[in-house]
């Protein structure tokens, strides 16, 4: 267990924070996934980590030992939708970090219960608004199982329902007016454009009378 006072780290910087296309890919994933902080993401890539090293040494064990330990994290795995019930240890090698992220309370809400964003339904997460059975919990990391996945949903008390109803009726008629304002300066161009042509015309006059008057001369 260790001491409580030096608990164990959870998370571990990569090699290369630097490195351009690492930082990119990065950010893609913050933003995908809603999370606040690269921490949340190096937790996931620990936890990934963990879980590899566990199949790794599971395949350099005797058939025996593993037939009796491989079971134990496979089912694991399968409780919280990493792997399904026929999986193998190649597949849990094969697991990345979004299908961990994926597995977070906030992922969960955004994609079941209509946000349009994944910050929204971390915000309503932290607030207290959603519900897992009979308990709420406002931990937008919380692992998700599969037993649990079904009973997600808001809070008797909640208004966020309400507000995403309206903003759903909403839409059409903003989507309405911005087809109005883009099609608005279309029609009024050939209005701006109609002093332009006039111009030369006003022009000619003027030539006309130098060419008379020089003749007066002669």
């Amino acid at each position: 267990m260790g001491d409580p006072k030096y608990p164990r780290k959870v998370w571990r910087k990569p090699k290369r924070p630097l490195n351009y296309e690492l930082k990119m890919e990065e950010l893609e994933t913050l933003g995908t996934f809603g999370l606040r902080t690269k921490r949340e993401l190096w937790k996931a890539h620990t936890e990934l980590s963990r879980v590899r090293h566990q199949a790794r040494s599971l395949l350099a064990l005797r058939q025996e030992v593993r037939a009796e330990k491989e079971p134990i994290l496979m089912k694991s795995l399968a409780r919280i939708g990493l792997v399904s019930g026929d999986a193998t240890l190649d597949d849990v090698l094969n697991l990345n970090a979004k299908d961990l992220l994926s597995r977070r309370l906030q992922t969960i809400v955004s994609k079941k219960l209509g946000f349009k964003t994944p910050y929204q339904a971390r915000q309503a997460v932290i607030h207290g608004h959603i519900m897992i059975g009979e308990r709420k919990v406002n931990i937008p990391s919380y692992t998700v199982t599969i037993e649990e996945e079904d009973s997600v949903r808001f809070t008797p008390e909640s208004k966020i329902p309400e507000m995403l109803e309206k903003t759903k009726k909403e839409e059409p008629k903003v989507e309405a007016t911005e087809e109005e304002a883009t099609e608005a300066p279309a029609t009024e161009a050939p209005a701006t454009e109609a002093p332009a042509t006039e111009a030369p015309a006003t022009e000619a006059p003027a030539t006309e009378d130098v060419k008379d008057k020089s003749s007066s001369t002669e």
